[in-house]
């Protein structure tokens, strides 16, 4: 199960998820955003990591030629949309996108097979007027009906270390994406919860995996 690790605003929080695992790390674009940071303090951060993890730009409705001074000033690898960007705008990105998409029924997935372009889907819960961040949960069983639009789907929304378990077992996604639900503070991680979610994704992975060994079993 992929892990990554969003609204990341400092080294020591950088550090912690990446020693647990993280294979990604989110940096939050969005002025309006409480875990806003900027594309020269991320790039302090991104410089530390490892090679093997995989820092993503978390932007919203930004021209292209914003994101691309957003992605060269910081070092992102991964651009994260959480606006209205069409297909045509994935499609023209010179970097590997992920489309978040706010979710609240199935009517919301109505389109997304359009985002061919798209590495992935984000299904993050549906707030009016707030694009992500948001901390509750949604029907997990919508993000398992997302899978047929033939793309990687991401859980977000709510996930803490006392739900994730089931999220996963519900949803069955590709990975899942945290942030509020750990922090102490909007843009600082509680490295206990930080740990205690690692621990039960973990648990979930190997529940996954005696499952479909039993599956397979003649």
């Amino acid at each position: 199960m992929r892990i990554k690790i969003c609204g990341i605003t400092n080294d020591a929080d950088a550090r912690l998820a990446v020693d647990l695992g993280a294979h990604a790390l989110g940096f939050i674009f969005y002025p309006r955003s409480p875990r806003y940071i900027t594309p020269d303090a991320a790039r302090r951060i991104i410089l530390g990591l490892p090679p093997f993890v995989t820092p993503v730009a978390v932007v919203v409705n930004e021209p292209a030629a914003a994101l691309h001074e957003i992605m060269t000033t910081s070092g992102c690898q991964v651009a994260q949309l959480h606006g209205a960007e069409t297909p045509a705008y994935l499609a023209a990105l010179p970097w590997p996108a992920v489309k978040g998409v706010s979710v609240a029924s199935l009517q919301d997935l109505e389109g997304l097979d359009a985002y061919t372009a798209a590495r992935a889907l984000l299904l993050d819960t549906k707030v009016e007027g707030v694009h992500g961040g948001t901390g509750a949960t949604f029907d997990w069983g919508i993000a398992r009906e997302a899978k047929r639009c033939g793309r990687p789907i991401i859980l977000a929304g709510g996930l803490t270390p006392e739900n994730v378990v089931e999220a996963i077992a519900v949803a069955v996604p590709d990975g899942v994406d945290v942030s509020s639900r750990i922090e102490c503070e909007p843009g600082r991680k509680d490295h206990a919860r930080m740990r205690a979610f690692f621990a039960a994704v973990a648990r979930a992975s190997r529940a996954a995996a005696v499952d479909n060994a039993t599956r397979v079993s003649p």
